[in-house]
């Protein structure tokens, strides 16, 4: 079970929905996002702490944490060609 609870925006969610397995890169952002927002080698954009960008599975992911409620928000979901 992941530390943070994870949301998917809108746009996020319409490209989850296209996903071939989206399932296992919900379980693959439970097992990594969802312990440590802050790891995984993401990286803050615009030097916003809260306001990040990782690769997970193979996915560009753009979130915004939460930290007070843990909550992650993935915005944007950009999967590899």
């Amino acid at each position: 079970m992941s530390r943070y609870r994870i949301d998917y925006g809108s746009v996020a969610e319409d490209t989850l929905r296209q996903m071939r397995a989206p399932d296992q890169f919900k379980a693959a952002m439970s097992r990594t996002l969802g312990q440590d927002p802050y790891g995984h080698r993401s990286k803050e954009i615009n030097g916003e702490k809260d306001r990040r960008h990782a690769v997970i599975a193979d996915v560009l992911v753009v979130y915004y944490v939460s930290a007070s409620v843990l909550k992650i928000t993935a915005v944007r979901l950009i999967p590899s060609p």
